[in-house]
């Protein structure tokens, strides 16, 4: 995989790490960053000797949103700076997208605060470790900006209608206890133990057996949008399709014979 200038991209054991790397700008999302976020999250999705990824950030944050000095140089540069923000938007709507429908275990390792498009990106995955530090906060209204990245999508979908709403107007940041009732995250770890507990889980995730994972995925996404009905169907569909799958076959073997799983 090429180098980057925005990340630091790692493949060890099965997982790729993703780490986000402005650390002076706390990780704060740029038009060099959101591209090279599109190339690394396509590579992830496609490489099969990829089983698990980690998003993370490097140095304080875990993202803070938008490069808002970007935007500012832009939007006295030229008057439309509209252009740039759509610019901005696809490549970060692309980069979620291919997260979303990624047919492996994504995690957000958040390191630190995690807000507007950090915020997003969080929701976006799969799964979601945060260091008992980490804040979290919507922050696009504070500065003239809809919310974006996903967010509108997911967030009302795991906090509810009327939570959504405060975050969206009043931008109050969320410690990680909160952020842990309300299902933003899924586990908390203090900063001497996070990289361990994040790397434990992801080499867990990459041992399993990912294209069940991937249908798993897939199926629980469409779920958001089908009635139960069609959603049951799905489900008839999607569990028929694994009994022919050498996980499958492998799975129950070794549940007879008392043994662990040994998925390729």
């Amino acid at each position: 995989m090429e180098k980057f200038e925005t990340l630091v991209f790692e493949e060890k054991d099965g997982v790729a790490w993703i780490r986000m790397n402005r650390p002076d700008e706390l990780n704060a999302l740029n038009l060099p960053m959101a591209e090279e976020l599109c190339k690394v999250g396509t590579y992830c999705a496609t490489e099969k000797q990829i089983r698990s990824v980690v998003l993370t950030g490097t140095g304080r944050a875990f993202c803070a949103g938008g490069d808002v000095k970007d935007m500012l140089k832009h939007s006295r540069e030229t008057d439309r700076v509209d252009l740039f923000l759509r610019e901005l938007a696809l490549r970060l709507h692309s980069f979620v997208a291919e997260v979303a429908r990624m047919p492996k275990p994504v995690i957000a390792a958040v390191n630190g605060v995690a807000a507007g498009a950090g915020l997003s990106m969080n929701l976006a995955c799969d799964l979601s470790i945060a260091v008992k530090e980490a804040r979290f906060v919507l922050a696009y209204t504070n500065i003239g900006l809809v919310p974006d990245g996903s967010s509108t999508y997911f967030l009302t979908r795991i906090v509810g209608y009327k939570k959504a709403m405060e975050m969206v107007y009043l931008n109050e940041p969320i410690d990680t206890d909160e952020a842990l009732r309300l299902g933003i995250v899924n586990k908390v770890l203090p900063v001497e133990d996070f990289e361990e507990g994040v790397t434990s889980v992801a080499q867990k995730l990459a041992q399993g057996p990912m294209e069940t994972y991937g249908r798993a995925k897939a199926i629980i996404r469409l779920g958001l949008s089908e009635s139960l009905e069609s959603q049951m169907e799905n489900e008839r569909q999607g569990i028929a399709s694994c009994g022919l799958s050498s996980e499958f076959k492998e799975g129950i073997t070794a549940f007879v014979e008392k043994r662990k799983a040994k998925f390729n």
